[in-house]
């Protein structure tokens, strides 16, 4: 019989405290990988606060799962309509009881047949997270799920290969060898340090369409003169 949360809380009252234990990741792909998922939908996310990103953080979700050490960290979730602060873990029941909206887990030799079978049916059974990714950061497998009657149904890719998330609403799709998003229109959504590359470009763009302007001014004020007209000031 599955515990409700409140009946969770009522059990581990100190929850609160529980640090995360996840194990170190597979290579510098893969933290590469993750840190640029967090970083971009920070990024592009900065104006909000309702909403946490687990990055290499374990959820708790039952007192059987502490007994037994049987700890469940994706690589990358996504918890919506709940307060972006710090958090040392996500504790099911002292979060109301949410799960995550959207897992996203990176594959390696280590941990690639459990992300798609053990992992996907906790996900799709217990957590009934609405949507379900996994990313290879070495061969570039990519497959998308969404929850659809309580099963995993995959999300079909566009033409491109890019899966949509409804969750997100966004794109996720293989760009260089990385997985990022895109907005629904295809614009790549950039990390902060992209971002301030296009600004500055941006910014020297408009700087260099005034001072043409600027030269078409004089040059204009200079052929008014040479026929004896003053321009205005």
């Amino acid at each position: 019989m599955s515990l409700t949360a409140q009946q969770l809380a009522d059990l581990m009252p100190d929850a609160t405290q529980l640090e995360s234990n996840e194990p170190e990741m597979e290579s510098s792909l893969h933290y590469a990988q993750l840190a640029l998922l967090v970083a971009c939908l920070e990024w592009l996310w900065r104006e909000r606060t309702d909403f946490f990103i687990g990055a290499n953080l374990t959820i708790y979700f039952s007192r059987e799962q502490l007994k037994n050490k049987d700890f469940r960290g994706p690589d990358f979730f996504l918890v919506k309509r709940t307060a972006k602060r710090p958090r040392r873990s996500w504790v099911v029941w002292e979060e109301g009881g949410q799960y995550p909206d959207l897992i996203i887990e990176l594959l390696s030799d280590a941990t690639a047949q459990k992300d798609r079978t053990l992992k996907k049916t906790l996900y799709q059974d217990r957590f009934r997270t609405p949507e379900y990714f996994w990313f290879s950061p070495d061969t570039l497998e990519f497959e998308g799920f969404q929850l659809v009657n309580h099963h995993y149904e995959p999300i079909p890719p566009d033409e491109q290969g890019r899966r949509w998330s409804q969750i997100l609403g966004l794109y996720l799709g293989v760009n260089q060898g990385k997985l990022r998003y895109f907005q629904a229109n295809g614009d790549l959504v950039p990390t902060p340090e992209e971002a301030a590359a296009q600004a500055q470009i941006q910014a020297e763009q408009a700087q260099a369409q005034v001072q043409q302007a600027q030269a078409r001014a004089d040059r204009l004020a200079a052929q008014l003169r040479a026929l004896g007209i003053e321009p205005d000031s």
